[in-house]
C-alpha cells in the first residue's frame, strides 16, 4: 500500500523548508536566525518553534531530541514538494496548460543568459527523449 503525499505546505512551512534544504539539520534558533536574517525583521523565537511543531505533527520534518536542543530536518523533499505545488499552481491559475504557465514566466521577468541557455538544454533534452520513446507511427503502416 502507498502512503499518502504529505499535505501541502503553508507559506510560512515553506520558508522553513527552504531553510531546512538549504542549510541541512538545524536547532529553531538556527531556522529563527535564518528567517530574520532573510526577511530583514525580527522573527519571534516561539512563532518558528510553534511551526516547526506543527509542521512536526503534519510529517513535514523531522525532530532529533537527542542533544538538548532539539534538530530539525526536512522529512519531504526538495523536488517533490516542488513538484507537488507546481501541479496545483498550474491546474488552479494556468487551467493545466505549462505552456501558459511558462509564457507567463518567461514573459513578466527578465531572464538571464544562463537561464535562457539551461533552458534550452532542457527543451532539446525533452524532443531528444520524445523521439526516442515515440517512434514515428509512419514506420509501422
Amino acid at each position: 500500500m502507498s502512503k499518502a503525499p504529505p499535505p501541502k505546505p503553508t507559506d510560512s512551512e515553506l520558508e522553513i523548508l527552504n531553510v531546512l534544504w538549504q542549510q541541512g539539520p538545524s536547532t529553531v534558533r538556527a531556522v529563527n536566525e535564518h528567517l530574520s536574517q532573510r526577511r530583514q525583521a525580527e522573527v519571534g523565537y516561539t512563532t518558528t518553534l510553534k511551526i516547526l511543531q506543527l509542521m512536526l505533527e503534519k510529517g513535514l520534518v523531522r525532530r532529533d531530541a537527542a542533544d538538548r536542543s532539539h534538530v530539525y530536518r526536512a522529512a519531504v523533499r526538495e523536488q517533490e514538494t516542488q513538484s507537488l505545488l507546481l501541479d496545483k499552481l498550474v491546474d488552479a491559475a494556468f487551467g493545466g496548460s505549462a505552456l501558459k504557465l511558462v509564457m507567463q514566466a518567461l514573459g513578466s521577468r527578465q531572464t538571464s543568459d544562463e537561464e535562457l541557455a539551461q533552458i534550452r538544454r532542457l527543451l532539446n533534452d525533452i524532443e531528444i527523449q520524445n523521439s526516442t520513446s515515440n517512434p514515428d507511427d509512419d514506420d509501422h503502416a
